[in-house]
């Protein structure tokens, strides 16, 4: 199912992906971040739920399918920093920076902050072309948010 996707995502010079698509990679993203740690626990499941549903105006069960889709992706995608890349290269800057407060709310939602976590983190932020202060501000941003 997600073939088609991931090679179109990963394709020399890719178009810019529609919203749909878009919504899509970003969310597995999330999910990559989250399974990190080896732990996807719940607290985790639905801060990736509340995410979706708050970003893109997603009913709880459109989030929770969508979540779905995004872990069978996530599963299927190519290493860390090709699917990444990949992004960068589809996505425009200001989603992007919105995806790095998502991700640093899911790392942060089972209220432990591991190295792993924060290693992948900034090897994704780079990897999105979003600098360490940028990633900074928008840690604190959501742990400010609480």
């Amino acid at each position: 199912m997600f073939a088609d996707f991931l090679k179109r995502l990963t394709a020399p010079d890719p178009a810019p992906l529609p919203d749909g698509d878009a919504r899509l990679a970003l969310t597995a993203l999330l999910v990559r971040v989250a399974r990190t740690d080896g732990v996807y626990d719940e607290s985790e499941k639905t801060r990736i739920d509340r995410i979706a549903a708050t970003r893109y105006g997603l009913s709880p069960f459109e989030a929770t399918k969508l979540r779905g889709e995004a872990e069978t992706l996530e599963s299927e995608a190519p290493d860390t920093v090709r699917f990444t890349s990949a992004i960068k290269d589809a996505v425009p800057y200001e989603d992007r920076i919105a995806v790095i407060e998502a991700l640093w709310a899911v790392v942060l939602a089972d209220g432990v902050r591991e190295a792993e976590e924060d290693a992948l983190l900034r090897l994704v932020s780079k990897l999105l072309g979003i600098n360490d202060r940028d990633s900074a501000l928008a840690r604190q941003r959501v742990d400010s948010a609480g």
